[in-house]
């Protein structure tokens, strides 16, 4: 699977050289965020994104803003649901120890994939393990990822890239352990950042348009995580219609962006699955950026021609 790394794919093992446009973060009380907004999401595994795929191709495309991502595992550990994609890599790639040397290339190259369609700029691979699943976040916490690192490289990239808004799996108590650990990670980053260069963090999950989502506030043991309101703070509706005769929503966009993990069998299943994407306001955020969270996504909203 060599040459499969292109570029905009930075491993946390290379030098990093590249320009990045420095916005400022908004001040504390400020009702608006940057104009062009900057974001960076944080996730576990290479198809994570899909959750976010509606609200980020709305804020690059309408908004012209611009969407990172930080890829925490080398997603070797996705192999059991492969047995389709073997034809298409020619590659016995439900095989464990082939999935090891071979998955994290191939994933990454879905995932850039998906996001040449939402419209990601940068992407940041982190390369920790990828083991097995479970709902405990610990292992990955302690003794699977080195956490420190991952810690303290997304921190670094928070500073660099000046992001108003950080995307994160909302981390549910019956959501796998890498997608709590991934987040408790970037909860803990931005608190080693000044308060002033906070990025407002959201913790995104699918639900349904007009039925109640889950309620959450918080994960046990993990303070760090804690949603006072228990409620969404905002949503993006996916089935929003636009095009010719109304006919297109962003569903389309998630299930094209679904499409392109096919060493991820399973993650067909989810096509049309969620209509709209819920997101949490933590917490640690000031909650004064309330008003400039509920802005953007008012601005998100699909502008009649």
């Amino acid at each position: 699977m060599k040459g499969l790394l292109m570029k905009k794919c930075f491993s946390s093992r290379l030098i990093l050289v590249f320009a990045v446009s420095i916005v400022g973060s908004p001040a504390f009380g400020q009702d608006r965020f940057s104009d062009p907004v900057q974001v960076l999401i944080v996730t576990a595994h290479p198809d994570d994104d899909a959750a976010f795929s509606g609200v980020v191709y709305q804020i690059t495309h309408q908004l012209g803003g611009a969407v990172d991502l930080a890829l925490v595992t080398d997603g070797s550990g996705g192999f059991r649901y492969s047995t389709l994609a073997e034809k298409i890599y020619g590659l016995e790639i439900t095989n464990e120890a082939v999935a090891r040397d071979h998955l994290p290339a191939i994933r990454k190259q879905e995932l850039m994939a998906g996001g040449s369609i939402v419209g990601i700029r940068n992407y940041f691979f982190l390369d920790q393990l990828d083991d097995a699943f479970s709902t405990d976040p610990q292992p990955a916490l302690t003794t699977i990822w080195n956490a420190e690192f991952v810690r303290k490289r997304l921190a670094e990239l928070l500073r660099k890239g000046s992001y108003d808004l950080v995307f994160v799996a909302l981390p549910f108590v019956q959501m796998h352990g890498h997608h709590k650990a991934a987040t408790i990670l970037a909860l803990e980053a931005v608190e080693l950042l000044p308060p002033s260069e906070r990025p407002v963090v959201l913790g995104g999950f699918l639900c349904a348009v007009g039925n109640q989502p889950i309620q959450f506030e918080g994960l046990d043991g993990y303070a760090i995580t804690a949603v006072g309101s228990g409620q969404p703070l905002v949503e993006f509706d996916r089935t929003q219609k636009f095009g010719f005769n109304n006919r297109l929503d962003f569903r389309i966009i998630a299930n094209w962006v679904i499409a392109e993990h096919k060493s991820q069998g399973a993650m067909q299943l989810n096509m049309n699955r969620g209509d709209a994407e819920c997101y949490w306001f933590f917490d640690i955020n000031d909650v004064t950026q309330e008003t400039a969270v509920r802005d953007l996504f008012g601005r998100l909203t699909v502008r009649v021609r």
